[in-house]
This record gives C-alpha cells, sequence and structure tokens, in this order.
C-alpha cells in the first residue's frame, strides 16, 4: 500500500507536492475559533437494515444487509462502493434521515457515545450537507456563513462571529469570492465547485460534532476535491470533530487523506477499516492492489459487477469476498468494538451539553427577517418583477377603463373593472412560487439540521412579505383606481386599498401552503391557478349569490377570500353614488328602477341589490378575511411542522 501511494499521489492529486499547503492551513486554522469537540468522542452503529418495496415484485427488497461501523473523535471515514451499492442510503440513516419508501429493520442500533440518542439530541450535534446544496442565490458568501453561524449559536460575540468566517473563507479558498452573490436566476454567482465548498463550510460554521456529506467532490476537479477532503480532515484532527462522507471515486491523494473506509457493493459490507490496512485485505483474498494503480479505482471495479463480461460469476466472486469479510479478524474487531461501546455506554443516558446556547424564538425570526429582506431586494425574481407585473397591469386596467362617466353605461364596466382589479392581483401572486421555493428548500435543510423550526420560518416569512404586499396594493390603486375614475373620495380610495391588500396577503398564504404541500415549481403553479380559478368562479361575480348552485355557495363560496373583496370592493363604489339614465327623446331609460328614477338617476344601491350586497358589515368582513389569511398560514405552518 505504501508503494501504491508514494508512486501514484503525485499523478492523482496534489500529494507531497502540498505540504506547504498543508502547513499554511494548519495556521490558518488556528484562527478558526470553531468550538472543540469534548462531548461526542464516537459514533457507531450495528446491524443497519434498510428494507424498501420493490416496484415490479411488490415484496421486500433489502438495500442495506447488515452494516456496522464506528468512527472515533477526529477520524474521517469514506463510505465508497459503486452506483447503487447503497452508500448514500446508508449515509442517510446513519444521520438519523428518512429514506422515501424505506423502512428501517428493528435492530438498527445507533450509538452516540454508546448510547442511542434522542430524534432532539442528535440535531443539535450533527449537522448535514446535501450533495446539491440548499443555498439563497441573493445572499453573498460571507452572508451565507454569518447567517448560518447566527442562527446555530447566540453565545458568539460578533468579533468571534467574523473571525470563525473570516477562517472559514480562508480555508477553502473563498476569501476572493467573499462579496460575491452565490447567485440567483438572473445574476451570475460563484461555480458549481465554490458552491460545494461554500456548502460545507456553512455547516462547519455551526460547531457541529458530527458531520456527515454527501459526495462533497461531485463536480470538483480532483485538486479542488483533494482541497475539501484535506481541510474535513485537518479540522476534524484539530476539532475532534467526526466525519462521515460518502464519496464515489477520489484521486488517490483524496483516498490517503481518509482515516477509514467503509466499503459496500448490493447493499452489504465488503471492508471496514483503516485505508492503510485495505490492500493487504484485498491481497489475502487473492486481489493485489497492481502498483501505479489509484487504490479507490481498484476497489470499486474489484466490488463492481456492472460491467463485468459474466455477471453471474462476478456475483459469485463477489458473495465468496463478502463471506470472507464476514468471517475475517477485522470483521470480528469491529464487531467487538462496536460491542464494546454499547456495553460502556449502557445504562448511562447520553448527556451532551453544547458549549455554545442556541438562539432564542424571537432571535431567529430576527435572523430570518434580516435574511428575507436581504433576499427581497437584491432578487428581482422574488418581488421586483411582481412590482412590474402588478404596475403594467394597473396601466392597462386604468387605460383600458380609461375616465368611466358616473352613468348607466358605465356601470357593468365598473363592476367589470372591479372584478378584474381584484381577482388577477390575486391570481398573479403565483408568481411568488420560485422564490418561496428556494426559501422552503434552504427550511428543509436548516430544519433537518435543528437550526430553524416552523413557527420562526411562517412568522419571518409573513412578516418580510406583508410591507412589500402593501406598497403593491398602494402602487396598483395609485394608479388604476383614478384613471377609471371610481368613487373620487380619499375614503373611497384607501378603502379599497385596504381591501386590495387583504386579497394579496390570502393569496400569498394560499400559495405559500400548497408549495409547502407540493414543493415543485409546476405542480404547485398549477394548484394556486386552479384554485383561483375556482374562487373566481364563486366569489360572485360570474354568478351572482342570490343564484349561485347551492353547492358551491355552501361548500366554497363563504370561505372563499375573492368573495369579500369582490363584495366590499362593490359596496365601496355604489352604496354612496348615484348614476345618470339614458335620456330617451324627453324622457328617460333607467336600466335599474330605484327611488331616484323620477329624477332620471340610479341609486348605487339599486346595483348592490342584484348581488344581495349591503353596507354596514365591512367590520364583521375584515374580521373574516383576517381569519382567513391567519388560517393559511397556519395550515402552512403545521405542514412545515409535519415535513420530515
Amino acid at each position: 500500500m505504501a508503494a501504491v501511494q508514494s508512486s501514484s499521489s503525485s499523478a492523482s492529486g496534489p500529494g507531497p507536492a502540498a505540504t506547504k499547503d498543508v502547513a499554511k492551513v494548519d495556521l490558518e486554522l488556528g484562527a478558526t475559533t470553531l468550538p472543540v469537540n469534548t462531548t461526542v468522542h464516537s459514533l457507531a452503529w450495528r446491524d443497519i437494515t434498510v428494507t424498501v418495496k420493490d416496484r415490479e415484485t411488490k415484496l421486500p427488497k433489502t438495500i442495506i444487509d447488515n452494516v456496522s461501523g464506528l468512527v472515533e473523535a477526529g477520524e474521517i471515514l469514506a463510505l465508497m462502493g459503486p452506483s447503487g451499492s447503497g452508500k448514500t442510503t446508508l449515509l442517510s440513516a446513519l444521520a438519523s434521515r428518512p429514506t422515501p419508501g424505506a423502512t428501517p429493520s428493528h435492530t438498527n442500533t445507533l450509538l452516540l457515545n454508546g448510547a442511542p440518542p434522542s430524534p432532539s439530541l442528535f440535531r443539535k450535534v450533527a449537522r448535514f450537507v446535501e450533495q446539491e446544496d440548499a443555498l439563497t442565490g441573493a445572499l453573498t458568501v460571507r452572508e451565507t456563513l454569518s447567517f448560518a453561524s447566527r442562527l446555530s449559536s447566540a453565545g458568539v460575540s460578533r468579533r468571534e462571529r467574523e473571525a470563525r468566517v473570516d477562517a472559514l473563507l480562508d480555508a477553502f479558498g473563498l476569501r476572493g469570492q467573499a462579496e460575491t452573490l452565490v447567485g440567483t436566476p438572473l445574476r451570475k454567482g460563484i461555480s458549481g465547485g465554490q458552491k460545494r465548498r461554500l456548502g460545507v463550510a456553512s455547516q462547519l460554521v455551526t460547531g457541529p460534532k458530527v458531520l456527515f456529506l454527501d459526495e462533497p467532490t461531485s463536480g470538483l476537479d480532483s485538486v479542488a476535491g483533494w482541497e475539501v477532503v484535506r481541510f474535513l480532515r485537518e479540522v476534524a484532527k484539530r476539532e475532534g470533530l467526526i466525519v462521515v462522507v460518502s464519496i464515489h471515486q477520489p484521486s488517490t491523494a483524496t483516498f490517503n487523506l481518509f482515516d477509514k473506509v467503509l466499503l459496500m457493493s448490493q447493499g452489504r459490507m465488503q471492508y471496514f477499516g483503516e485505508v492503510s490496512g485495505v490492500a493487504a485485505h484485498y491481497e489475502a483474498l487473492g486481489h493485489p492492489m497492481p502498483v501505479h494503480v489509484n487504490p479507490a479505482e481498484f476497489l470499486l471495479e474489484t466490488v463492481s459487477t456492472d460491467f463485468a463480461a459474466d455477471r453471474e460469476a462476478a456475483r459469485g466472486e463477489l458473495d465468496e469476498m463478502q463471506r470472507a469479510w464476514a468471517s475475517s479478524g477485522r470483521a470480528a474487531d469491529l464487531a467487538a468494538a462496536v460491542a464494546a461501546a454499547e456495553e460502556k455506554g449502557t445504562g448511562a443516558a447520553l448527556e451532551l451539553e453544547t458549549a455554545e446556547p442556541k438562539p432564542s424564538l424571537p432571535s431567529v425570526v430576527l435572523t430570518l427577517l434580516h435574511r428575507g429582506f436581504v433576499k427581497s431586494y437584491r432578487d428581482v425574481v422574488v418581488y421586483g418583477i411582481r412590482l412590474a407585473m402588478y404596475t403594467g397591469l394597473a396601466i392597462m386596467m386604468g387605460t383600458v377603463w380609461l375616465r368611466l362617466d358616473a352613468t348607466q353605461e358605465s356601470i357593468i364596466p365598473f363592476i367589470n373593472a372591479i372584478f378584474f382589479g381584484s381577482a388577477f392581483m390575486s391570481f398573479m401572486a403565483c408568481a411568488y412560487a420560485p422564490a418561496y421555493l428556494e426559501d422552503y428548500l434552504q427550511f428543509i435543510k436548516e430544519k433537518r439540521n435543528g437550526l430553524c423550526g416552523a413557527t420562526a420560518m411562517t412568522v419571518a416569512n409573513f412578516l418580510v412579505g406583508a410591507p412589500y404586499l402593501f406598497v403593491f396594493s398602494l402602487v396598483f390603486s395609485a394608479i388604476s383606481y383614478w384613471l377609471s375614475n371610481f368613487q373620487p373620495t380619499a375614503q373611497a380610495f384607501f378603502t379599497w386599498v385596504l381591501w386590495l391588500f387583504l386579497d394579496l396577503l390570502a393569496a400569498e398564504g394560499l400559495v405559500v401552503l400548497l408549495t409547502s404541500i407540493f414543493p415543485s415549481f409546476v405542480v404547485s403553479l398549477a394548484l394556486v391557478a386552479f384554485a383561483n380559478g375556482l374562487w373566481m368562479s364563486v366569489d360572485g361575480f360570474m354568478v351572482p349569490p342570490t343564484i349561485l348552485n347551492v353547492f358551491y355557495r355552501y361548500v366554497f363560496h363563504f370561505w372563499d377570500y375573492q368573495k369579500y373583496v369582490f363584495e366590499n370592493m362593490m359596496v365601496n363604489e355604489f352604496s354612496e353614488r348615484v348614476y345618470s339614465c339614458a335620456t330617451v327623446g324627453d324622457g328617460c331609460q333607467c336600466m335599474w328602477q330605484t327611488d331616484l328614477a323620477d329624477q332620471c338617476l340610479i341609486r348605487g344601491q339599486g346595483v348592490l341589490d342584484q348581488y344581495g350586497y349591503k353596507p354596514g358589515y365591512m367590520a364583521k368582513d375584515v374580521g373574516i378575511m383576517m381569519g382567513i389569511i391567519v388560517g393559511y398560514r397556519i395550515a402552512g405552518w403545521i405542514v412545515l411542522m409535519l415535513k420530515k
């Protein structure tokens, strides 16, 4: 093995030539001020088994079969295996993350310091870095690390937090991109490899004691991949972290940075132990490792059957190697070490105190508010495009329904304008879905890592959006209301603004709810559009409430928020206004007969009577609207609470 390392490292990665760089990082690490792990000494697991229902046979299918292991503080473990070997599923099981459709075996044992940890405790000490990490594109690299640090700890001074961030920027080679945006759909940001390094750094800054990483070098060149794993190794040694990494095909230099390797194939263990001992193990099985060959490539080729000429023979040979491992001294030593760790922890409650207290709920809300406002004014997709849309809609509406007169010919156009203004403002709230999806994915990551809860997310999301929705309502109304010549009084104008604001609050709450249930842009957009189509159909404009189908009236009409908006905008326009009738020769002809017909006028209440609307219910209807708005947010909060 030594021969392989020395002969291949220079060809497959930075190798010895990077010794000075390692020393340089050691100096950098001295300034990280990351909290040293003095509480979690070991992570062990015994007989991890995961089964799923086979899609074709509908029978249980084992994808992880009795896998055990032990990693101690300061060590970094590589989970390796061919594609489909189960390493990502195992990583999720070790991180206590659910695998969709999977059923863990009752024999599972996950031990922290020799004792099974509670879910809440595990979230406090462990962090998981996804292969495609969720990052907020409108934040800079520095802000991403700073906000992650603020969410994770309350007992760190601003100076110390900045020192941690600066040290991580240096160590991960991101100092030159510190003030660069991560990247949005409309603004180019950092590269894919830099995003991968930032994802790792954003979890390290939270001070974890156990760190899981899913393919952190995927998409990186060999030098960048080596840099990421090298730093993980150094910080693990210095801070006493336990690091578990799933990795596909590292370079020789990267492979040699790991302390231990767990090699898997078809869900079963093929080897677990020191990296330095893997060559001797396979040489004893009759598979000597060639010189000048990347050991990681050799191992993957040895335990893979996907491209074998004779797959049956290859599977038979693989079974023989698996049985040889199960009966080997290394396997027996591993079982004894796991049993010893479990025995040592038996009967003792695992008590881990974090060195830094967690932020309070108000503190988390304020941090999310700060981050949300930064995103909202930098990323035009969030509210900028919607402001442009609403402004364009207001100009279009104001010029189509331009300066309508207070005559009976304008009554139906006024009604149409009221419906158009309220309904399409609500409908266009679906444009918020892509921006919320980014927040949702960020929330899921932070919830899984114990940094943020559903309450903080719900409150912060509402408070960030409300001021913008009020601005939208005011801008839209200031343009369209006076151009269309609705009732020209200040009270009527601000009443219109109020109902438009409530309309948008309810519409955005609906977007948040449906997108949280179905976090897919296409699906959520379709559902929001369908829901708005339903609300438009039963709000009272298409079919007056007096003759609306009984089913839709009692099942949907009374909790349709657009119903209350349309009704009160109608009352706002017609209850205090009169309209002139058409003159025919020496007489007049009124389309609506009211008590002012003898004066050739139409009292606006006559129009309202056809819909069954009466003034005097505004306070009650505002209360109902507030209930609908709060109801949507509570429903969204419940969905976020239930998300795993």
